[in-house]
């Protein structure tokens, strides 16, 4: 069974990837019991500790000494929570502000296709699967309200994401220039299918070379002798593409004729004999026109984390001035940001 991990500092695809918090103004207020004020909201050093706690937790189950206070990993840790939970906070504000609406029913959708990738079959969760899940988060020592809060951020994260990018577009001639500088990628080499029986010492590598020039059936001489176990039970048939095997086994099979043996030959592997089955495919170049909507995907992808990440970095400026922290509680004041990608 998939192990579910629910510690946020550890979960990627939340909004924890885009940290990149400076150290906010003084001019805000911060209670004695919180960590941190983000525009009119503030975060309480009880969540803060929940979540130092739970990753405590996450150290144990893995067999893990958890940092000691004090240490570079242990300092390291709690600016990771910090940074996580300024930043949800940040993002709950930004997704008002873009005018999007996170229900009950979004969180609890995305709650239930976790359940059922992890605990559920043929994509739901039943009763079976929901017991499952609560044992889970049992065991982690986590609240189903804690997950929901873990889950509503990463809705969150998609919505942002999806109303950011959605006006990103790619050009046919972006999809032309980056076909031609990587045309190389596009070429399929020669090709055949072969047999071929792989031994250890090269007497019996002639024998059986006799042996299947003689007239015996080479693929049951490969399945009693090769000790090649990826092919041996085909019968040593396999499909190659030149330059994609060992040297000496590439250059002897592209230069038999279709049906013809050929005589032992050595490699790294050992001892080869090989039968070529059909003749040689001309190597050829993919044309555009086949790998044209891969292109525009792969580009659209580059495209829009590029312009996630100048949207984040955008918004760590915004919040600069209305984000204040408790004395000990500052995040570092640059960090390289990393969009999360759909």
């Amino acid at each position: 069974m998939k192990r579910l991990h629910l510690i946020p500092l550890l979960v990627v695809g939340l909004v924890a990837a885009f940290i990149a918090a400076g150290c906010g103004s003084e001019n805000q207020s911060v209670g004695a019991n919180d960590v941190a004020v983000v525009g009119d909201r503030s975060i309480t050093k009880e969540e803060f500790d929940q979540l130092i706690d739970r990753a405590r937790e996450n150290y144990a189950k893995n067999k893990q000494e958890f940092p000691a206070a004090g240490t570079p990993q242990y300092v390291a840790l709690r600016r990771q929570a910090m940074q996580f939970l300024v930043q949800r906070e940040q993002f709950e504000q930004k997704a008002d502000e873009l005018g999007l609406s996170i229900s009950d029913s979004d969180v609890e959708k995305q709650m239930q296709t976790i359940k059922s990738q992890y605990f559920g079959k043929n994509g739901k969760c039943d009763a079976a699967c929901e017991k499952k899940y609560q044992a889970e988060i049992k065991k982690q020592g986590v609240t189903n309200e804690q997950v929901r809060d873990d889950v509503r951020a990463s809705v969150v994260q998609n919505k942002i994401y999806d109303k950011v990018t959605a006006g990103t577009t790619v050009s046919d001639k972006d999809i032309e220039e980056y076909y031609k500088k990587n045309k190389q990628n596009y070429i399929q080499p020669a090709s055949r299918d072969v047999r071929h029986i792989l031994v250890k010492k090269r007497a019996l590598a002639n024998s059986l070379h006799q042996r299947a020039q003689g007239g015996e059936n080479f693929a049951a001489l490969a399945k009693r002798f090769s000790t090649d176990l990826g092919t041996k039970k085909q019968g040593g048939k396999v499909p190659i593409s030149k330059g994609r095997q060992l040297p000496e086994f590439d250059k002897a099979a592209f230069a038999l004729k279709k049906g013809e043996i050929s005589e032992p030959v050595k490699t790294s592997a050992g001892w080869h004999v090989i039968l070529a089955l059909t003749d040689i495919k001309k190597q050829k170049v993919t044309p555009l026109s086949e790998v044209k909507p891969a292109i525009r995907q792969q580009l659209l992808q580059q495209e829009k984390t590029a312009v996630m990440k100048d949207w984040v970095e955008e918004t760590q400026k915004n919040f600069e001035e209305k984000t204040t922290y408790q004395v000990g509680y500052e995040p570092p004041a640059t960090t390289n940001a990393t969009p999360t990608t759909r």
